[in-house]
């Protein structure tokens, strides 16, 4: 649209006093962000050599330009405060009556733009996205001005868009004629003196008496006062339904002058500069930043670009989606549009004075911005506020924090800290109780880049602050306060270099306690990584024990009720600092009668593990490492996905993924995408670093999914997945498409998993119909199959193929059927390398290093092992899973491996550390022999060998050759010195110690020896069996008695000491009788029916008096010896009570159930004492960790321990827990104790063996 005659008229009668007084550079910078000239005009204008000169070239181009042009041009007037020019266009601004535009579908209709433009207000900038919550809450705000004078705040930090906002808020037909018709009036304010101020509200009183008739024109006031009542008089009796703009209002006095009960609209960045005005007052806080697709959006408008580089969205991060730094970068690469990188490393390293002006903003540069705001504080309150500068960039800190810090009142400190906030120089989140505050980015980093010389000291300030206030040791509320010093102390005393101070925490045992217990364990593994540098010069072995330990015991750590640091420490190596300082606490506080028992066996407990992670309640299906290695994911039952830092087990992402249990998880080759399946049948694909859920496939699988993978590399990016349909059952994903790319048809059975080879070419498939087919991924066509169950020849037994890997050549296909793994030539399908494992576990998963010949394997028998696939030899034995391990994957570099298990953790190795284990792996039915300082244990290997060990020194005192039928059980005899092993076969054998000569072999049994004991005199073995008889032999002589009765097996029996010469014998089995018998000449004494279920343990009181019996049917019941009639039935087990034991004093009984639960009874009339502790890890476990297997009252009857899925020690008088050892493994079966109660044996389930000595 044209110039309007009017308005060309009006420039050329006001050209020459126009041309004598304008400045053009200043205008044009508001009309090139009005978007009416160009860049390039500009740049033509101010070419021009005289600023003469500069004027005519500008009014020749306006006279070209439009009606838009000119009342920018006006506006520019305005606000560089030519107002007597201004007011020569004033009559000739473009006017156009509104009806005929009033279905203007924004609400800005040509009445709108004259209405503003009249007023003074700015246009929309030249590139402009709408913020419509917010310009709608400003909005709601106004409306409510309709019918009452009030102040409506919009109140923000520096640059977050609060004019723009103003401006566009009043941008409404509807708002204008409803509330304000009588005009809107637009004034920039900003930090301005008296004279400048009174200069302000001259202008505005000019402008507002101009438009009225030339009879209305006064003198201009000559002061603040007089301004003030001129101001009154023109708002409330000559435009009393208008509204008055305030941009950028800095201070309270200035606001007073505007004090005269009209409608005000103000931006400023302090809060709380409407408290000294009257009037009803109404506020919009503006947030510091845009949402990214807004800042996205403002690049692009500046650039013209379609698809923005990847430094695009870092910029917005970057800068925390601030308006107006992107604004300013996006200015700047409009007229340098190849510097992207360069302005993001501006941004990055706090180069704030080189993001600088190319718009009509006040400040020169981003950095003048952001000073002008602290400038305005009083001087104290600047030193105060730049001690802010050593808080982390996203973090929350609470009052009382800065209390410390400051050394005032907390009250006092809430006083700055709201000047703080309502001057918008600092944050405050009001959800949490107390109210935490927090810097912007930009805000730090200015604070960073002004204070740079002063970091250390004002760290240093930190340090010195915390210590005076917390002398007496660190803080353990738990509370913010807490929280903020236990987490970042480390960090404050690393950036003031206080080398010492920080040595001296972190090689301490206490800090690590009240650490772990605050925090969990991986921010103090993340500590001693990232301080590495500066505790190595200290002492690197030091730093690498502390953080080995915590790396090995951090899931022991995040138990609940906590664990006992020091008791987790004295296991560590005897030359661990660990284990030295862990020694120290344990002897002094055992002096006031605290229990810790120190592995006097420590090597047989070593781990090859370099960090153990517990990230699911509930199986972890699957875990796999990001390309780069540096972070893991894990899924399970739990139906989360979680993402961990794979060096010290950070949880740095948690999502809510399935319906259902997670199966199956998987990086992106970049690693910023994670895909998931599910037993939900669904595909889902996250972005991790927002978690935030891109795609999901739903429609396609009617079954669960199985597996999941990426292509390895972006180029052209893919997704197979597999599931348990019939024939539809695997599938290619492209993910910029709704449905599947393509469907690989050819198994008819459930697909287990698929794993693309390593140049992408390939993909296999593994299948409960016994195959591995291969297909072409280009073309979705079968390529090859590969019959694995013909392998196996079973006929028509179902062989099902678990998973397949490809090795790093790409020439060899890996499988796991069974409890085999078989590798095959790619190009020939001929079989090359078969792996037979154990008969009895099964092959859950293998995968082959990318890097090197190494194949990890998972087993169902908790174990992993490592083979080299060219010399066909075990590298490596990785124990120390409790269940079958599900998964295991290395990572890209080959220098790290992971498994993860059934017992709900993962576990991360280095495979530079692989070994062929040595140790020897007991099992755990055993004997112990107590001789003084002398402990001898005797334990079948995992090599089915007897072997009888020195407990103190580990030595193997005797061990027999392996033996063809499984070692079931053991005991030994000191004089003469034998030991007797009993097998499945039902074979007894006795040997000579140590010698190992074969004294005699017992044949009688037919099924497996469960149980052996030596009378006193030891000329007696007796020996129960699966066969239910009992056998009584003169062993030496081979003469034997047999007792016969049970109905089922008979576990075990006890040597009535009481009776006449030590002849008579209580069995009890699983048909649930107990019977008493004369061993002398096999007699059956007694035959009792005791329970209903079978009888799971039976103990004799030490007075002969009584015996006690548990069972299957959740009861324990206490029986008279001299009647055997049953004295007591002992009810409120809620599950099997599998063990017993009287007191010494036998007035006590102790019973252990299978949800861990330990009861206490009076034997005299059976009623219940205590119930001990249920202190509990978490709701999924039970008690004890597992079934009480085993207990034993101390001499003195006041402590009592029990085994389970650990070991426990209790004070038998109040029921509470004194003390809990966490073996490797669990599932104790017994625990043996010396007869001072001062040494006790036991073995896990992983076969290691522990001998724990009590502290004194």
């Amino acid at each position: 649209m044209a110039l309007e005659e009017g308005a060309r008229s009006c420039l050329l009668r006001s050209r020459l006093k126009l041309e004598g007084d304008i400045k053009p550079a200043y205008l044009m910078d508001h009309m090139v962000s009005d978007g009416v000239i160009t860049e390039d005009e500009e740049e033509r204008i101010s070419t021009q050599p005289t600023r003469k000169d500069q004027a005519a070239a500008l009014l020749d181009l306006l006279l070209k330009k439009d009606n838009r042009a000119y009342i920018s041009f006006y506006n520019a007037l305005v606000k560089e405060a030519y107002d007597d020019l201004a007011s020569l266009l004033h009559d000739d601004l473009p006017h156009i009556s509104f009806g005929a535009h009033k279905g203007s579908s924004d609400g800005v209709t040509s009445y709108v733009q004259t209405v503003l433009s009249e007023g003074g207000v700015p246009q929309r900038p030249m590139v402009f996205v709408s913020r419509p919550e917010l310009v709608n809450r400003v909005r709601e705000k106004l409306y409510r001005l309709q019918k009452d004078s009030g102040w409506v705040t919009v109140f923000g930090m520096a640059g977050s868009g609060k004019s723009v906002l103003a401006a566009e808020a009043v941008r409404h037909h509807g708002l204008i004629e409803e509330c304000f018709p009588g005009g809107i009036h637009w004034l920039s304010i900003g930090q301005l003196d008296k004279p400048d101020l009174l200069v302000k509200v001259q202008s505005l009183c000019f402008r507002l008496e101009q438009s009225l008739d030339s009879q209305s024109l006064h003198r201009l006031p000559s002061s603040l006062d007089e301004a003030k009542e001129r101001l009154r008089f023109l708002m409330l009796r000559r435009y009393p339904r208008s509204l008055l703009i305030l941009d950028d209002i800095w201070d309270t006095t200035v606001l007073k002058v505007f004090d005269i009960h009209c409608r005000i609209l103000l931006t400023t960045r302090n809060r709380s500069v409407t408290d000294s005005v009257s009037g009803v007052k109404h506020e919009v806080k503006v947030e510091s930043g845009l949402e990214e697709n807004k800042g996205l959006e403002i690049l692009a408008l500046y650039t013209g670009l379609k698809t923005l580089p990847e430094e695009a969205r870092r910029i917005v991060r970057e800068c925390k989606g601030s308006p107006l730094v992107v604004s300013l970068i996006g200015a700047l690469l409009k007229e340098k549009p190849n510097r992207w990188h360069y302005y993001l490393c501006q941004l990055q390293q706090k180069q704030f004075k080189r993001i600088r002006k190319s718009s009509s903003y006040d400040y020169e540069a981003l950095d003048q911005a952001m000073a002008a705001s602290i400038e305005v504080l009083p001087e104290e309150h600047q030193e105060l506020y730049k001690d802010l500068t050593v808080i982390e960039k996203d973090v929350k800190i609470p009052a009382k924090v800065l209390s410390v810090l400051w050394d005032l009142e907390p009250e006092d400190v809430e006083d700055i800290l709201h000047e703080f906030v309502n001057k918008s120089l600092l944050f405050v989140d009001n959800h949490s109780k107390p109210y935490l505050y927090y810097l912007h980015d930009l805000q730090l980093d200015f604070l960073v880049e002004q204070n740079r010389a002063q970091i250390e000291s004002l760290h240093t300030k930190v340090v010195r602050q915390y210590q005076q206030h917390y002398r007496e040791g660190p803080p353990t509320s738990g509370d913010e306060e807490c929280l903020y010093w236990i987490r970042f102390l480390t960090f404050h005393m690393a950036k003031a270099n206080l080398s010492r101070e920080l040595y001296s925490l972190m090689f301490s045992l206490d800090w690590v306690s009240i650490k772990s217990q605050i925090l969990g364990p991986a921010h103090l593994i993340n500590d001693y990584m990232e301080y590495g540098a500066i505790l190595d010069k200290e002492n690197s072995e030091v730093r690498s024990q502390f953080q080995e330990f915590l790396s090995l015991n951090g899931h022991q750590l995040e138990q609940r009720p906590f664990p006992d640091v020091v008791q987790l420490a004295l296991s560590q190596p005897h030359t661990s600092e660990v284990y030295r300082q862990a020694l120290l606490q344990a002897q002094r506080r055992a002096a006031t009668g605290e229990l810790y028992f120190d592995l006097l066996n420590k090597s047989s407990a070593e781990s090859l593990s370099r960090l153990v992670i517990h990230p699911h309640q509930g199986s972890v299906y699957c875990a796999c490492f990001s390309h780069d290695g540096t972070r893991i994911a894990s899924c399970g039952g739990s139906k989360t996905v979680k993402v961990f830092k794979s060096t010290s087990g950070e949880k740095l992402a948690e999502i809510q993924a399935h319906d259902e249990e997670v199966l199956c998880c998987a990086f992106s080759p970049d690693s910023h995408l994670l895909a998931t399946c599910s037993s939900d049948r669904k595909v889902k694909v996250w972005n991790i670093e927002r978690a935030m859920l891109l795609r999901v496939f739903e429609e396609e699988h009617e079954e669960q999914v199985n597996h999941c993978q990426f292509t390895n590399s972006t180029q052209r990016l893919l997704l197979a997945t597999c599931s348990n349909d019939k024939f539809l059952n695997v599938k290619l994903w492209n993910l910029n498409k709704p449905s599947s790319q393509n469907t690989m048809f050819g198994h008819f059975e459930p697909v287990n998993h698929c794993c693309f080879s390593p140049d992408d070419s390939y993909l296999s498939t593994s299948s409960n119909d016994g195959t591995i087919k291969l297909f072409q991924v280009s073309s979705a066509n079968e390529w090859k199959t590969i019959n694995v169950k013909y392998l196996f020849g079973n006929g028509d037994e179902d062989v099902l193929v678990k998973c397949s890997t490809w090795t790093a050549d790409n020439k060899r296909v890996v499988c796991a059927a069974r409890n085999a793994i078989l590798v095959f030539d790619v190009e020939t399908s001929d079989m090359l390398l078969e792996i037979r494992t154990n008969r009895l576990s099964t092959v859950q998963y293998c995968h082959a290093c990318p890097t090197t010949n190494l194949l990890a394997i998972a087993f169902s028998n908790y174990a992993v092992e490592l083979w080299d696939l060219d010399t066909n030899k075990k590298m490596a034995d990785c124990s120390g899973h409790l269940s079958w391990v599900q998964r295991v994957q290395f990572s890209l570099d080959g220098s790290q491996l992971l498994s993860c298990s059934d017992d709900q953790t993962v576990r991360i190795w280095e495979t530079k550390k692989f070994r062929t284990s040595s140790a020897i792996c007991l099992k755990r039915d055993s004997d112990v022999l107590f001789n003084g300082e002398e402990i001898i244990v005797s334990a079948a290997d995992n090599c089915n060998r007897l072997q009888v060990r020195d407990g103190r020194t580990g030595s193997v005192l005797f061990q027999s050759e392996e033996k063809p039928s499984r070692i079931r059980c053991t005991c030994m005899c000191r004089q003469p010195a034998t030991v007797v092993l009993g097998q499945e076969d039902g074979t007894v054998q006795v040997l000579e110690v140590p010698s190992g000569k074969l004294l005699a072999t017992l044949l009688g049994h037919t099924k497996t020896v469960l149980h052996c004991q030596f009378s006193q005199n030891g000329q007696v073995l007796i020996t129960s069996s699966e066969d239910t008889t009992i056998r009584v032999w003169r062993w030496q002589s081979g003469e034997c008695k047999v007792l016969q009765g049970h109905r089922e097996q008979v576990r075990c029996f006890s040597l009535l000491s009481n009776s006449p010469h030590g002849s008579r014998l209580l069995s009890w089995s699983f048909d649930g009788t107990v019977k008493v018998w004369d061993t002398e000449n096999g007699e059956r004494l007694q035959d009792i029916e005791a329970h209903r279920g079978a009888i799971l343990f039976c103990h004799v009181s030490p007075d002969g008096c009584f015996f006690a019996t548990t069972s299957a049917d959740k009861t324990a019941k206490l029986w008279h010896c001299e009647s055997w009639q049953c004295a007591h039935t002992l009810i409120g087990h809620q599950e099997c009570v599998r063990s017993c034991r009287f007191s010494w004093d036998s007035q006590c009984l102790a019973t252990g159930d299978d949800n861990g639960e330990i009861r206490l009874w009076r034997v005299m009339d059976g009623s219940l004492l205590k119930i001990c502790s249920r202190d509990d890890k978490d709701a999924l476990d039970s008690l004890h960790g597992g079934w009480v297997t085993n207990l034993h009252f101390s001499p003195d009857d006041s402590l009592l321990v029990s085994t389970g899925g650990y070991i426990k020690w209790w004070d038998v008088a109040k029921g509470e827990a004194l003390q809990t050892f966490f073996p490797t493994g669990n599932a104790l079966k017994k625990i043996h104790v010396s007869a001072d109660f001062s040494t006790f044996v036991t073995i896990d389930s992983i076969g290691i063996l522990y001998i724990l000595r009590r502290v004194m």
